[in-house]
């Protein structure tokens, strides 16, 4: 089944929107629930992998379920999605993100306008990103090559992990940590930090296309090898 681009970038937004909903307001309501930061990070996490579950198993056929700017440009580069196509995709992940912090914001009833004061920077942040996406285009294009049926599960428990292993929590996501840097909460990233977590999560997604077209490209069987497999 096909859908038209119109529908695509419908698909994209919502998705987005629901995941930084879910982002910005479980770690609302886990920093209202408790004053224990590790339990609010728990707090936080299985919200967060149960959504992309969700939302990749129902969006995934109408879009992909890329919800990440990082993502579509990995696609772009595996030719899945086209150049023309990937600027109207970002536009509707980086607009569904923005749009679901504030309905985060509304549904808690805080100032639908703000700007975070969370610093998140350094050289181990940005390791981090660059370790957290690549590990999340491992999941994607591993499931691709051998069981696109899981990816939703793959993906959902890469995200569930990666919160827990790096020191950034894994944004591994352009559209996400844009939309993060709108709320002064517990989820939140300072608008001057966002910039070179955007650059390092689209390289490593770039870097994670490379590797993975040389990991899983199997060798050619030779005249022998059919022989012995005779």
């Amino acid at each position: 089944m096909t859908f038209d681009l119109p529908r695509r970038l419908a698909a994209e937004a919502l998705g987005t929107l629901l995941l930084v909903c879910t982002v910005v307001g479980s770690g609302i309501m886990a920093e209202t629930l408790t004053e224990d930061v590790a339990l609010a990070l728990l707090g936080n996490t299985i919200p967060t992998g149960a959504i992309l579950v969700v939302l990749i198993t129902v969006l995934g056929p109408v879009s992909g379920a890329h919800f990440n700017p990082a993502v579509s440009l990995a696609m772009a580069a595996r030719r899945a999605l086209t150049w023309r196509e990937l600027a109207p995709y970002v536009a509707a992940q980086v607009a569904g993100g923005i749009l679901g912090t504030l309905l985060a914001h509304a549904m808690f009833d805080l100032d639908l306008l703000q700007a975070s004061t969370k610093a998140r920077t350094g050289p181990a942040q940005w390791l981090a990103e660059a370790v957290a996406t690549f590990g999340l285009l491992m999941a994607i294009l591993g499931g691709l090559r051998f069981r696109e049926a899981a990816i939703p599960w793959l993906v959902g428990l890469y995200i569930t992990a990666a919160y827990w292993f790096t020191a950034s929590t894994s944004f591994a996501n352009p559209a996400v940590a844009v939309a993060r840097a709108l709320t002064d909460t517990f989820s939140g990233i300072r608008p001057v930090d966002v910039a070179p977590f955007v650059i390092v999560q689209c390289l490593a997604a770039l870097g994670a296309v490379a590797a993975f077209r040389w990991l899983l490209r199997p060798l050619p069987e030779t005249p022998v090898a059919e022989a012995l497999d005779r």
